[in-house]
């Protein structure tokens, strides 16, 4: 059985020390791997970042995390980066990683990704330089996450983000920002790599289940809608149609 215990948006300050550490000690007795969707930090910070890693001291397990736009709030997102993989954490943009588990193997496609929208209400590469930027980095980011998926030869994938792939995750959030919670752009790369399970965050007011177009499974486990300090994913070697839809592994979920 592969264990993968996620967060995301936990927003670690200079003030949180001694607050995640008591729920990470024990989480080595459930989990086989820790996987951070995003905004690690409040702001960005070195000192918020070096805060974060210290509440890890004693996790026990492989850690992989993607960025979020928190992280880059103050400019130092390659600082941050340095803290973490200094303290051995995995940070992925545009990246894959695996991890053994009892002899399986865990692929890890991560992206921060970004946002533009969701079929029928979807921003495009049209117009002011700006709009092109945007959405460009969105498309960008997708290309990368999709030749990342399809690149790991693995018994299990899955696509780590912090932006959203798929509208259902979002429903509780008002439906003016969500081109800047994710982008359909994001599920149809999933979809055509193919994954077993999607983690994302982001989406404070959101909701924690959803699937891409393709049928994939989309969590969001912002810690806001998870409301714990992770949420727990086995994959168990069973299948069940309306988890697997296919593949090799039903995602078995705990709180």
């Amino acid at each position: 059985m592969i264990r993968i215990a996620a967060i995301a948006d936990v927003h670690v300050g200079e003030d949180s020390a001694g607050k995640l550490a008591p729920h990470y000690e024990r989480l080595r007795d459930e989990a086989d791997v820790l996987l951070v969707a995003g905004d690690l930090t409040r702001v960005g910070t070195v000192a918020e970042a070096r805060t974060f890693v210290s509440e890890l001291r004693d996790v026990g397990v492989p850690v992989v995390a993607v960025l979020g736009n928190h992280d880059y709030e103050c400019g130092n997102d390659r600082e941050v980066t340095a803290v973490l993989r200094d303290a051995g954490v995995q940070v992925l943009e545009g990246e894959r990683t695996s991890v053994e588990i009892g002899g399986r193997r865990l692929g890890i496609a991560g992206t921060k990704g970004f946002g533009g929208g969701f079929v029928g209400a979807c921003a495009s590469d049209f117009g002011e330089p700006e709009m092109k930027l945007f959405i460009r980095h969105t498309q960008q980011l997708a290309s990368r996450l999709q030749e990342n998926l399809e690149a790991l030869d693995t018994d299990v994938r899955v696509a780590l983000l912090h932006y959203s792939p798929a509208e259902g995750t979002l429903h509780g959030e008002r439906l003016e920002i969500w081109p800047f919670l994710g982008s359909y752009l994001l599920g149809e790369a999933v979809d055509h790599a193919g994954a077993d399970l999607v983690i994302h965050g982001h989406a404070h007011g959101g909701t924690e289940k959803g699937h891409t177009a393709g049928g994939i499974p989309v969590r969001n486990v912002a810690q806001p809608v998870v409301k714990a300090p992770y949420r727990l994913f086995c994959f168990d070697g069973t299948q069940t149609e309306d988890e697997s839809a296919g593949r090799p592994d039903a995602v078995v979920e705990r709180a």
